[in-house]
């Protein structure tokens, strides 16, 4: 996959492109129906598949001093879509003056002119334009004019009935509910990062724990997970059963959350690797302890549990770019 940051960038051989517009946090699986809508178009015209995305997130833009809300950062959102067999990521940088730009702008001066799109795949509620005035409706008018092809596809729903949506799945991650996020995703949740010097308290009581900052990720309820986690060998990702825990650690008095992580039977010295934690399944809300043999227990049943949680569900000895949703 071609990632793409600016007009002059693009090559001959993909221009004329099928795109898939969005901003697509999370890439869940209504995401994964328009992108792979765009694909179908593209592998019946002959033309390179593409997806725009915008960065950073428009409501960081737009109101700068909300909690941290990202479900995939730039780097994991093009790795899911890379995985969805995209051939080309335009990442259009997203600040005041494009947010000006008015929606016939964007059409003339982003998908025309730049682009200079084929065919243009939206969701059924796309809006795009200053002050939000680019619809459907108005991309539909443009295909009518002969600018480009265009499709809007439907909502998709779960099995549920719950529609696939961004806010869904952080309101099962608040929520405590990991596997429920998981579905909509068809993937599991996860977070990555450097992993950084802690207290080293864990290590003393046989636990020891990689620590990562969440930073601009969604922040997920306070308590205990199993979880897949992946240390980055390169080319590879390496993954091993683990369990972790998001929160302040109240017995130590601490204010800052942070996710440490423990990997089951595996003892391979992890600071300043690149590692990913993705979130299978919660344990139990996070709690003060009277001391370090109740808190060394608790953490011995704690990684039982997910053992016996990560055990069921049967994952793949190599779940490739990620983790696939895998139901016990």
């Amino acid at each position: 996959m071609r990632l793409i940051r600016h007009c002059g960038e693009l090559t001959p051989d993909l221009s004329g492109a099928v795109v898939a517009l969005g901003n697509f946090d999370g890439v869940h699986r209504g995401h994964q129906a328009v992108i792979l809508e765009a694909r179908r178009i593209a592998a019946g015209l002959g033309v390179p598949h593409g997806v725009m995305t915008f960065e950073p997130h428009p409501r960081t833009v737009f109101s700068p001093a909300q909690p941290p809300f990202r479900l995939t950062p730039f780097r994991v959102k093009a790795r899911l879509i890379e995985a969805l067999g995209t051939d080309l990521l335009f990442q259009q940088h997203f600040d005041a003056a494009f947010a000006g730009l008015s929606a016939m702008e964007f059409i003339d001066d982003i998908l025309c002119r730049c682009l200079n799109v084929r065919h243009v795949v939206v969701g059924y509620d796309y809006v795009f334009g200053k002050g939000r005035q680019g619809t459907v409706a108005l991309l539909q008018k443009m295909a009518d004019d002969g600018r480009f092809g265009f499709t809007s596809v439907p909502p998709a729903v779960a099995p549920s009935g719950e529609t696939y949506s961004s806010t869904g799945v952080r309101t099962h991650l608040v929520e405590g509910r990991p596997a429920d996020a998981a579905r909509l995703l068809g993937h599991y949740w996860e977070i990555e990062g450097r992993v950084e010097h802690g207290d080293a308290r864990g290590r003393t009581i046989g636990f020891p724990t990689a620590n990562l900052h969440l930073g601009e990720y969604q922040h997920p309820a306070l308590g205990v997970y199993a979880v897949r986690a992946g240390i980055d060998k390169g080319a590879t990702t390496v993954w091993h059963d683990g369990v972790a825990n998001f929160g302040r650690r109240p017995t130590f008095d601490k204010a800052v959350e942070v996710m440490e992580v423990h990997l089951l039977d595996h003892a391979e010295d992890l600071y300043g690797r690149h590692l990913r934690v993705a979130l299978v399944d919660f344990i139990r809300p996070e709690r003060r302890f009277a001391g370090l043999d109740e808190l060394k227990a608790q953490i011995a049943a704690d990684a039982g549990t997910a053992r016996a949680m990560l055990a069921r569900r049967h994952f793949p000895e190599s779940p490739g770019p990620l983790v696939p949703v895998a139901e016990p």
